[in-house]
């Protein structure tokens, strides 16, 4: 017999975004539970009328207490864990599949976030999340849970859309999660994870020199083969960047790129950081711009690589392909920059938006 899948889900002032998330997984669940921790908005009645069981509780200042409340409630084989801001752009299918097997495994789904580029435009992050639970798996952590346990982990052909990160719902969320992992930091000091994501809470608010720190310490601390070190390093090379330390993020990027030679991300940003070292010390252009042109150049031969944790869309296609245009573009080579605007155009228009999948 087919075992059941519930959507379990913890909200708050969620009333912009839960019904497209409600309406996105009910074709595909049994259920749909809605633990509401507070909302002053129509984010109960948004998930009553969608079809959604809305439980309430206090905020516990806790992640894990919250979305392990939201568990208990259910009494389904499989669990499957989206946030309101998140939608199911693709892949439902799976879940037929996932029905019929035993519940001894965690499913890793593919979750692209947007994200606001440099220029305005909107870039999508994919990355794989733990999202679909067997029946007795809980969470861990005040902030950034995880899922506890060593059970196999399975990568599942789900992608879910994720747009809480634009800087319009930010807005709304801003130092809630600092909060939150200064409470963390202070129990577990140690814990490099936490320095990292208190230090991305900071960056992607512009609070850079608050942020290195914290980076600093994630770098000192964090094991070279976690999944999030990717993320960091990239980030670390921007944040050096914007605070001008060009001589000590190069001397960050030497000791990293033997580990990220297939990153185009790392090679993106290299270039990125480069062109501001070059515009900030003229005197330094001769020897820069060869290297910056190289970055850009190995960014889109190394190609797409979504299977990097927090990998942007673009980086190995039509964002550095434009980079090399404008580079080109400023040094009078009006035939290579017209190639490589031709190039992320055709790239860029290959991107498919995320929409939510139809029912």
């Amino acid at each position: 017999m087919p075992s059941a899948i519930a959507l379990v889900m913890i909200a708050r002032n969620e009333a912009r975004c839960i019904a497209r998330c409600l309406a996105s997984a009910q074709p595909h669940v049994d259920e749909m539970i809605v633990l509401d921790t507070g909302s002053a908005d129509a984010t109960r009645e948004i998930a009553a009328a969608a079809g959604a069981r809305v439980l309430s509780a206090a905020w516990p200042d806790d992640f894990s207490a919250a979305r392990n409340l939201a568990l208990s409630h259910t009494t389904a084989p499989w669990r499957l864990v989206l946030d309101a801001d998140e939608w199911i752009a693709s892949g439902a299918a799976c879940l037929a599949g996932v029905r019929s097997r035993d519940a001894s495994f965690i499913g890793l789904v593919s979750v692209t976030s947007e994200v606001d580029g440099a220029g305005g435009e909107v870039q999508q992050a994919p990355s794989w999340i733990p999202r679909l639970l067997p029946a007795g798996v809980h969470y861990e952590g005040r902030i950034h849970e995880q899922p506890a346990g060593s059970l196999p982990r399975e990568r599942l052909p789900l992608v879910v859309g994720h747009d809480g990160y634009l800087a319009a719902a930010q807005q709304a969320k801003a130092g809630r999660n600092e909060r939150l992992l200064r409470l963390a930091l202070a129990e577990h000091p140690g814990d490099a994870y936490l320095h990292y994501q208190l230090g991305k809470d900071l960056e992607v608010r512009s609070l850079f020199a608050q942020a290195l720190p914290f980076y600093m310490e994630a770098h000192r601390r964090g094991d070279a083969s976690a999944a999030w070190r990717h993320d960091l390093v990239v980030r670390l090379l921007f944040t050096l960047k914007k605070l001008k330390q060009f001589a000590e993020a190069v001397d960050l990027a030497g000791h990293e790129i033997a580990h990220w030679g297939e990153s185009p991300d790392f090679f993106f940003a290299l270039g990125d950081l480069l062109l501001d070292w070059a515009l900030a010390e003229p005197e330094r252009a001769a020897e820069l711009l060869p290297q910056i042109e190289a970055s850009w150049l190995r960014a889109v031969a190394i190609g797409e690589r979504p299977e990097l944790p927090d990998s942007v869309r673009g980086r190995g296609s039509f964002l550095a392909a434009h980079n090399l245009s404008a580079f080109h573009q400023s040094l009078g080579q009006a035939q290579q920059a017209a190639q490589w605007r031709e190039r992320a155009q055709a790239w860029r228009a290959a991107v498919r938006p995320l929409r939510r999948e139809a029912g």
